[in-house]
């Protein structure tokens, strides 16, 4: 049965392990005491913590959590690097580490679920670290967003030119609207007295019609 100290290291390392967002596994014999310190210090400046821990506590600790496949690299004097934040500049200050202690040695990484190789877990190194590729991507979206404005403005210019050629072209309404005020043919009313006469009017016609023959024949008479 576990000693209740094992017990409590293993449950320890398996919450540092969940905790990491990846790991750095080293073979650090060799190194002095004073070298891994100075070391130690060095990589929690990028945010990396250095440990040197026991296999079997390591091993049951990786098991608990899930990460069976941290045995493969678990043989010789091992020292764990545990990465809170950005995996890359934690490898770069590991690659950076291993040049100034040659002693100590890349044996693989644990990163998004999978198992790197040491060579993998080098390449690491090479690549650019996440502020910088956040900063890029945060130029290459201004960019693009800066193209899209410059072509929006384009085309509202070129439709507001099309816009105004073609009020240019269209012919103006001629039409000359009719005086205020002049009566035209359906504004006028006619009058009761007016419609009245208009309705007299025949028969005074055939009044004068019946008077004229006998001023004619009055003419007649007086001539003989």
């Amino acid at each position: 049965m576990p000693k209740p100290e094992k017990v409590e290291r293993v449950a320890a390392l398996k919450a540092r392990i969940e905790g990491s967002d990846a790991l750095l596994l080293t073979e650090y014999r060799g190194l002095t005491v004073s070298e891994i310190t100075e070391l130690r210090r060095s990589l929690a400046e990028g945010g990396a913590s250095f440990a040197v821990v026991k296999n079997t506590l390591m091993r049951r600790a990786a098991s608990a959590a899930g990460m069976a496949e941290l045995e493969d690299l678990l043989s010789g004097p091992s020292a764990i690097t545990f990465v809170d934040g950005d995996p890359i500049a934690a490898a770069k200050s590991v690659v950076k580490a291993i040049k100034q202690f040659p002693a100590l040695v890349l044996k693989g990484a644990f990163m998004d679920g999978k198992l790197l190789s040491a060579d993998e877990a080098k390449a690491l190194a090479d690549l650019e670290s996440r502020e910088v590729m956040l900063s890029k991507i945060a130029g290459l979206l201004k960019g693009e967003m800066s193209r899209a404005a410059a072509t929006f403005q384009a085309g509202q210019s070129k439709f507001l030119s099309l816009l105004e050629a073609y009020k240019e072209k269209v012919p103006g309404d001629e039409t000359v609207p009719e005086a205020a005020g002049e009566p035209t043919g359906s504004d006028v009313t006619e009058t009761p007295e007016a419609a009245q006469a208009q309705v007299e009017t025949p028969e005074a016609e055939h009044d004068a019609a019946e008077d004229t023959p006998e001023v004619e024949a009055s003419d007649e008479e007086t001539k003989e």
